[in-house]
């Protein structure tokens, strides 16, 4: 008895210190600003009323277990979708979206306002937000980003990897791939021109949040000339603790800040670790003929990491860094901006790794943990989990929509 009743006292503060974050956790209202399963699931036949554990990292039940009560669904096509093809490939999405919430009214609400969103939690169904990765899908016509305004997309990412006539991407400024091959350069200017001023001036009217992730700094810069709303970086980390041009740079995480923005963080590995692509390289040698075989065949680079990782699990897993290492992205940010300029971007099921633990979207609860390990008190941890994307969204909100101009 005397030793159950001391190895009772050591566990102690192990168990209140797990119930506590879980309860902290649970508390809290999460949210997530991107999440790719639409385009990486659903738009495959795949429904997240199933099962889809091994598939896919997200579904209804593990949406449920990871305490989610907000998901923005990133509708998500790349630059092989040209004009007239990618505004309808958006709407396409938006239908498959609005197909999941009219099948689920019991567990899904679809998001267009504030208002809504608080309806979502009142109800405790998964609040469902659209944003637009990528603008090449308005095709240049802000009638379509109107219309797709009107169909409910709360932000639109300025640019994904591919640049637009009217404003350049990071990878395009940069010159370069995530693998360090240089490319092609297919810029014609760098920056915002004309016509994206107009996007940026169309969206602070509408009440659409401005996304600068995939953004390349001076089209960054030329943006937080002209926004009079709080932009967003739905789904970016820190280059200061890992190099690469899809990160930001501390003058842009301190510049998100002054305009009360929010960084939101990604989960991919490869924008975590400043080692993991020097690693991924290392292991894509070791399988390069399989490698040459699939970009012979002009599979991209998503999709030939997609292969390795199905085919070679175990060591393609041992890629992980620790967790630890996304907590040290969001230490920065705070350091720079304050706890009330960051959140969370997963980018599930649109990277292929994560840091360790965080295997799919029933995973937030420990991001919970990190934080309280971290010394975050309530008040700051629920800023991070989901008030912070509250209060822009409801500054972008307060706008009134006119007219296309």
């Amino acid at each position: 008895m005397t030793v159950r009743f001391c190895l009772g006292w050591l566990l102690l503060p192990f168990l209140i210190s797990c119930t506590s974050y879980k309860k902290l956790h649970q508390e809290a209202v999460v949210i997530d600003t991107h999440n790719d399963v639409l385009s990486g699931a659903i738009m495959k036949g795949l429904s997240i009323e199933d099962d889809l554990r091994g598939k896919a990292h997200s579904d209804f039940t593990r949406f449920r277990h990871g305490g989610v009560d907000i998901q923005v669904f990133s509708v998500f096509c790349d630059e092989h979708y040209g004009k007239g093809k990618a505004f309808r490939e958006a709407n396409e999405q938006i239908d498959a979206l609005e197909a999941v919430a009219q099948r689920n009214p019991d567990k899904m609400i679809l998001v267009k306002s504030p208002g809504q969103l608080q309806m979502a939690l009142r109800q405790q169904k998964l609040g469902a937000i659209i944003g637009v990765e990528g603008g090449h899908m308005i095709e240049d016509n802000l009638e379509h980003l109107d219309h797709l305004y009107n169909r409910g997309a709360r932000y639109l990412t300025l640019t994904w990897n591919n640049s637009t006539s009217w404003a350049s991407s990071a990878m395009d400024e940069a010159g370069t791939s995530f693998m360090g091959t240089k490319k092609k350069d297919s810029l014609t200017h760098k920056g915002l021109n004309d016509f994206g001023r107009q996007v940026v001036r169309r969206m602070n009217e509408l009440g659409m949040m401005v996304d600068v992730s995939h953004l390349g700094e001076q089209s960054f810069w030329d943006v937080m000339k002209v926004t009079t709303k709080p932009i967003i970086a739905s789904h970016s980390c820190t280059q200061a603790l890992c190099p690469i041009f899809r990160n930001l740079t501390d003058e842009q995480i301190r510049a998100i800040g002054k305009n009360d923005g929010v960084v939101f963080l990604n989960f991919f590995s490869g924008f975590v670790d400043s080692s993991f692509m020097h690693r991924l390289g290392q292991f894509r040698d070791l399988h390069k003929k399989e490698v040459d075989s699939l970009e012979a065949l002009k599979r991209s680079g998503h999709e030939v990491a997609e292969y390795l990782a199905a085919t070679y699990p175990q060591e393609y897993g041992a890629l992980r860094p620790p967790l630890s290492l996304l907590m040290d992205h969001l230490d920065h940010v705070v350091k720079l901006a304050g706890v009330d300029h960051v959140g969370l971007g997963s980018d599930f099921d649109g990277v292929t790794s994560t840091p360790k633990g965080l295997d799919d979207v029933a995973s937030f609860p420990l991001i919970t943990q990190a934080l309280r390990k971290r010394g975050y008190n309530k008040k700051e941890i629920k800023q991070i989990l989901g008030e912070n994307f509250i209060r822009v969204f409801r500054a972008n909100a307060l706008a009134k929509p006119t007219a296309t101009r």
